[in-house]
Order: C-alpha cells, then sequence, then structure tokens
C-alpha cells in the first residue's frame, strides 16, 4: 500500500534496554546519515529524522522521560513541526516519546504496534497499562505502505516474528537510507522479545530477507548501536546463523540449557556479547526460542 503524505493526513525481557536514571546526564547527539536523514543516539532505540520543506518525519522517538532532550535536537535541526512519528515495534524506548509527539503529529505504525498498546500487556512480570489515546499509531498496516515526504518516498515494510511481531523496517529511498528498529544491533547479540510475539528463527529469517534484498551503497540505523553498513549487517546475519545453529546442534543432542551456557561460544563471538545483551543471555534466549517457549525474563 503506498499513499501520498497528503493523504495520509486523513486517512518488551530484556524487551528493551534499561530506562535511563538520571535523565540529567543523557545526551541526544546529532549525526547527518545521507541526503535529508540524521540520526539521533540517546539513551533508548536510534531516532531517524527527516528534514526538509515538508517539516520533520521521525522514526522512533526514545524513552518518555527523554522526549524534552529529543524535542530540544529536533529543534536544532530545523524549525519545523513534527508531522510523522514512525515506529519500529512496540517497546518503550522506541515508542515513550509518542505521548508527547502524538498530540502534533501522525503516529504510523504496524497493526500489531496499536493493538499491544491499546490494551495491559505483562513485560518480566509486570503490567504495564494500554497506551493513552493519542499515543498509539493512528494509521496502521499490515504488511506496508509508503509516505512522500520531504521530496523523497519512505517505504515501511512489515518483517513477521523477528524481534515483536510488528516490527517494521524504514527506508528512506532518495537518501538510501535504512532504519532496521531492534532487528539490528550493531556488533552486539540483540534482544528478542519472546512474550511479544517475537521468535528466533523469524529474526534470524527477517535480518537474511533484509540483508538479500539492501541496496548497494545504503548506509543502516540500527535499533542500537552505531551507524553501520552492509558489511557490518553481514557480521550480524553470520553470528546469528552460526550461534543459532549451534545451539539447536547441542540442544538436539540433549545438552542442557546450563551446559550450553557452560560451553559458551567459540572466542570470535565474544565481544558480541559486551553489550546489554552478555552471552550467557543470549545462549538462554536462544535455547528457549528455538524450544518454542518463553524465556524466563530478567
Amino acid at each position: 500500500m503506498r499513499i501520498p503524505c497528503i493523504v495520509a493526513l486523513v486517512l518488551s525481557p530484556l524487551l528493551a534496554l534499561a530506562q535511563p536514571k538520571d535523565v540529567e546526564k543523557v545526551e541526544i547527539r546529532s549525526t547527518p546519515v545521507a541526503g535529508n536523514i540524521h540520526l539521533l543516539r540517546g539513551e533508548g532505540g536510534n531516532i531517524a529524522v527527516s528534514v526538509g520543506p515538508d517539516g520533520l518525519l521521525v522514526v522512533d522517538d526514545e524513552w518518555a522521560p527523554l522526549i524534552g532532550k529529543v524535542r530540544a535536537a529536533l529543534r536544532a535541526l530545523s524549525g519545523g513541526r513534527v508531522a510523522y512519528v514512525l515506529n519500529t515495534h512496540v517497546h518503550r524506548d522506541h515508542t515513550g516519546g509518542n505521548a508527547v509527539l502524538g498530540s502534533e503529529a501522525t503516529i504510523v505504525a504496524h497493526a500489531a504496534v496499536r493493538e499491544r498498546m491499546s490494551k495491559p500487556r505483562t513485560r518480566q512480570g509486570e503490567t504495564l497499562p494500554p497506551a493513552p489515546v493519542h499515543a498509539r499509531p493512528v494509521i496502521t498496516f499490515q504488511q506496508g505502505l509508503s509516505l512522500w515526504f520531504n521530496g523523497e518516498e519512505v517505504r515501511l515494510t512489515h518483517l513477521p516474528s523477528g524481534h515483536t511481531d510488528g516490527d517494521s523496517t524504514v527506508y528512506f529511498v532518495g537518501s538510501n537510507v535504512l532504519h532496521m528498529g531492534d532487528l539490528f544491533f550493531t556488533d552486539r547479540f540483540p534482544v528478542i522479545d519472546l512474550e511479544a510475539g517475537g521468535s528466533v528463527e523469524g529474526y534470524v529469517r527477517n535480518v537474511e530477507q533484509v540483508l538479500a534484498s539492501l541496496p548497494p551503497g545504503a548506509r543502516i540505523i540500527p535499533g542500537h548501536g552505531e551507524l553501520a553498513d552492509r558489511a557490518a549487517l553481514e557480521r550480524f546475519a553470520a553470528m546469528l546463523r552460526e550461534t543459532t545453529a549451534l545451539v539447536r546442534q547441542k540442544k538436539a543432542a540433549g545438552r542442557t540449557l546450563e551446559q550450553v551456557q557452560r560451553e559458551g561460544l567459540p572466542e570470535r563471538f565474544k565481544s558480541f556479547g559486551e553489550g546489554h545483551v552478555t552471552t550467557a543471555r543470549w545462549l538462554e534466549v536462544v535455547y528457549t526460542g528455538l524450544g518454542g517457549t518463553a524465556a524466563v525474563q530478567r
């Protein structure tokens, strides 16, 4: 489905990274990427910003306590209004700012994001209340849609049951910039939210699909981590393939989770466990996810 932006106006696990404890110390850093697109990095999910004559379009909007700093960074890029917020998935380090920006912008996301935000949901044994009505997506889709904004097509594509069941990538066609949300963590093990419809096998499949269709020279904005390119995504995909295959083999041989964790992973994957998701935690998620049941959350 493709709709011009003027028509569009009428129309959590380690589920996410830990909410910042000291908001005052968090800095929102801005980096030009390509074409109209800038990257904002803070404490939560990475934000893409399209800047131009139509105003601002943002992809994801950080934890709620950081939205003041996000808005200051947006003002430094442009005096234009935020016309659209596109959410790559439901987690609050990517949707927290909706509660503020939703009062002035049109929020767009996959239908599963709106569904999960519209009712209580459980995370780590905690029941999260529904998001405020104005913080929920008002334009939803099942497979994909396009907006035309600031002189280029902005293409949203749903990839099912990976990080969550509502994941979307956002591709800025003219600028050749792809925001992958939490389907990509630069050089780190990813979070896979089994409680929110995520899937280990689906995650691997989705990353392989993105890699197979990635345009030459594309810049890639991950959900977390540094701005990346095809080589970084290839490293990530290779890690996913090899570590999941290894755990599958060991599980089929009858090894317990504790045995798999003790044996660990080859040395070449050590640096992937230096981020939010440790090697032990990644092995737990893969082992449990391949079994089709939810992992114990910590």
